[in-house]
């Protein structure tokens, strides 16, 4: 009987965990906050490790974002595949969520993905000029080296097209001081550059920083 008895709160306790990664996946924010208000683990996860938190940043669902954030969920948590509510929003341009979660103080700037790159490479990579932006803001490395050899800037130019947006992500990074470093081969960022015709990132970069 005693068994029984305990197994009841532990059970309603996971099926109210399994309720909220449900209504935070699927944007049902009323649910989220009567939840969350009831007690519902935060650090739940589904089967691929993903919190509920990490679940609203990829659908960018801000205000449920912002509840769980607010509520104290873990905004490091990593699932299977090394994604952060940090490292996600940032990587993908989730900026309202990236601000809230940087609000918290509690964002882990050195974490780093499943490519060994910190959120400011993959928010170049993918052309998200203001996520830089927001992230050179902070202390985050901006010469961080990942797995590939590769830093932000070089991204920037080797995944890029080269185009107004990238000639901007390039302008950012060289005026936070990002360095020329060439990646395991010896391949400096102005080098792909001036191959591809990138004429006026080339020029950027060998001006240096602005004023």
């Amino acid at each position: 009987m005693l068994g029984a008895a305990l197994a009841a709160p532990a059970h309603a306790g996971a099926d109210a965990a399994s309720a909220l990664l449900d209504a935070a996946g699927g944007g049902d924010l009323a649910s989220v906050r009567r939840l969350v208000d009831a007690g519902a683990g935060l650090e739940a996860r589904d089967g691929a490790g993903r919190t509920a938190l990490l679940l609203a940043t990829r659908a960018n669902y801000v205000a449920i974002a912002d509840l769980l954030i607010s509520a104290g969920a873990d905004v490091n948590a990593k699932d299977s595949q090394r994604d952060t509510p940090f490292l996600y929003a940032g990587a993908e341009g989730r900026d309202a969520i990236l601000l809230a979660i940087l609000a918290t103080g509690r964002a882990k700037l050195r974490d780093t993905n499943r490519y060994g790159g910190t959120a400011l490479i993959p928010a170049a990579h993918h052309g998200h000029p203001e996520t830089v932006r927001i992230l050179l803001g902070t202390d985050i490395d901006v010469d961080h080296v990942n797995d590939l050899g590769w830093t932000a800037l070089l991204e920037a130019v080797i995944l890029g097209d080269g185009g107004p947006v990238y000639q901007e992500i390039v302008g950012l990074l060289v005026d936070a001081g990002a360095r020329p470093i060439p990646d395991r081969d010896g391949v400096t960022p102005l080098q792909p550059a001036e191959r591809r015709g990138y004429s006026a990132i080339a020029a950027r970069i060998r001006s240096g920083p602005k004023g």
